[in-house]
C-alpha cells in the first residue's frame, strides 16, 4: 500500500483548507483596506458626504458572503474606534457621539443583509444582484438616520426636524449610492464566480 497516500479524506482536503482561510483572510483584509480608502473617496454634501464606502461594504457583501463581508466592515470599524484615522473625519471612540456613525454600523449591516441575500441566489443575474444590494442599502440609511437623529437630538443637543434629516441624509445623498449599487452588481456578476470558487 503506498504510504504516501492520505490515511482519510480529511487529511487530504487539510491542505485547500487551509489555502481557503488564508484566501478568506486576505480577501477580508483586502475590502477592510478599501473601505477604508473608499472613506476619502468623497463629494462633499452636507451634513452626510458622498463616499465609495458603499461600493465596497457591498462588494464586501456580495464577493464574500454575509459573515465574511460583516467581518470586512467590522474590522474596518474597529480600526477607526481604536484610533486610526480611517473614518471620513478621523478616528478614535469619541466617533461614537459622531450622528454620522451609524451609517458606519449600517455598512456593517447592510454588508451581512447583502451578502446573504447573494448567498441564495441560485441563478443570480445583474438584476438579483442589484436587488440584495437595494436591500443592504436599505439597512444603511435605516440604521443611519435613525442614529443620526437620536445622536443629534438627545446627545449633543443639535435638534433636528424629521424632514431636514430625510433631505439632508437620504434625499440628497442615495442617488449615489444607487448608483453604486448598480456598478457593484455588474462587476459581482463577473467576479463572484471566480473569487467563490477560491474562498469557499
Amino acid at each position: 500500500m503506498n504510504s504516501n497516500f492520505p490515511s482519510n479524506v480529511n487529511e487530504a482536503r487539510l491542505p485547500a483548507d487551509k489555502r481557503s482561510k488564508t484566501l478568506q483572510l486576505v480577501y477580508c483584509s483586502m475590502f477592510t483596506v478599501l473601505i477604508a480608502v473608499g472613506a476619502f473617496i468623497k463629494i462633499p454634501i452636507p451634513v452626510v458626504p458622498f463616499t465609495l464606502q458603499v461600493l465596497f461594504t457591498t462588494m464586501s457583501g456580495l464577493l464574500l458572503g454575509g459573515k465574511l463581508g460583516a467581518v470586512s466592515t467590522g474590522m474596518y470599524m474597529l480600526l477607526g474606534l481604536i484610533g486610526l484615522p480611517v473614518f471620513t473625519e478621523g478616528g478614535g471612540i469619541w466617533y461614537v457621539f459622531k450622528p454620522s456613525f451609524g451609517y458606519i454600523i449600517g455598512f456593517l449591516a447592510g454588508s451581512y443583509v447583502t451578502g446573504k441575500i447573494a448567498e441564495k441566489l441560485k441563478s443570480p443575474t445583474i438584476l438579483k444582484y442589484l436587488a440584495a444590494n437595494l436591500a443592504g442599502l436599505l439597512i444603511v440609511y435605516l440604521f443611519g438616520m435613525v442614529y443620526y437623529y437620536l445622536i443629534c437630538n438627545f446627545v449633543i443637543h443639535t435638534p433636528i426636524g424629521v424632514w431636514p434629516l430625510f433631505l439632508y441624509c437620504f434625499i440628497l445623498v442615495v442617488p449615489g449610492d444607487i448608483c453604486l449599487c448598480i456598478l457593484a452588481a455588474i462587476l459581482a456578476k463577473r467576479l463572484r464566480p471566480l473569487i467563490r470558487k477560491q474562498v469557499m
